[in-house]
């Protein structure tokens, strides 16, 4: 595990629960929903290509969203979602695995499992097209993507800073997040964004995550470079049909 005394202490102990939650006990191989070409259709269709997230709650959101997270993410398909991520981290966030099973079954955009995954084992507790992997928080980025590639999964890797971007190139990272939350602070920059993504690849599918609250935000992170943004509290925080279409429709209302 890399260092972490100076991650937050909402972030640390996520980590800890992480390390301590079990594994799968059966390798997986998953026949995964290409994330590539799902952000390449809505670009034909004139829509942003926006990962909508089904997330209960979050250390940095109040209260709880309620309500069945099938129909949500239903609604934010019907919203023009490229994607979806979901939520498996149970303790801090209200996730879980069963919740992404049911939505892969009831969709048919890719889901991404957005979880703290710390080991090889872990990749194997439930079935999804992507899998997110924090170049922060992986002591094997290189091992632990070769792992979730040879079950066929892919791999979106998340990086914050240009020493995170470089060590995620070098593991060979064809889908790139970054995260505009520092997770020293919990505070978001959008501009942590705009300063790593001119040293992407330009083969790279490249994600911005957090702090993407207005169709401005959306269209700030485009200009920068964005081929598809990931979005969670904006969306949850409203109904999420009509919160999806906004973010979807960015560019159209220029």
């Amino acid at each position: 595990m890399n260092d972490t005394a100076d991650v937050a202490p909402a972030v640390r102990s996520i980590l800890a629960a992480a390390r301590d939650r079990d594994g799968g006990s059966e390798r997986l191989s998953v026949d995964a929903r290409s994330l590539p070409r799902a952000f390449a259709a809505a670009e034909s269709d004139g829509r942003v290509p926006v990962i909508a997230e089904v997330k209960p709650t979050s250390p940095t959101t109040e209260g709880t969203r309620e309500g069945d997270p099938v129909e949500l993410a239903r609604q934010m398909v019907d919203g023009g979602a490229a994607a979806l991520s979901v939520l498996t981290e149970p303790e801090h966030f209200g996730g879980s695995t069963e919740n992404l099973r049911r939505i892969r079954e009831a969709v048919d955009v890719p889901v991404l499992r957005k979880d703290f995954v710390v080991r090889e084992d872990q990749l194997d507790l439930v079935e999804s097209d992507v899998i997110l992997l924090i170049a922060r928080f992986v002591d094997d980025l290189s091992g632990l993507l070769d792992a979730a590639e040879a079950r066929d999964f892919q791999a979106l890797v998340e990086v914050h800073d240009g020493e995170e971007l470089a060590e995620a190139v070098e593991a060979g990272a064809s889908i790139i997040g970054v995260n505009n939350r520092d997770l020293a602070k919990l505070e978001v920059d959008l501009s942590t964004f705009e300063s790593v993504a001119p040293a992407v690849p330009e083969d790279v599918t490249l994600i911005a995550e957090s702090g993407v609250t207005t169709p401005e935000d959306a269209r700030r992170m485009r200009d920068a470079g964005a081929d598809g943004l990931l979005v969670g509290s904006a969306i949850m925080a409203g109904d999420v049909r009509t919160e999806t279409e906004k973010f979807v429709n960015a560019e159209a209302h220029e």
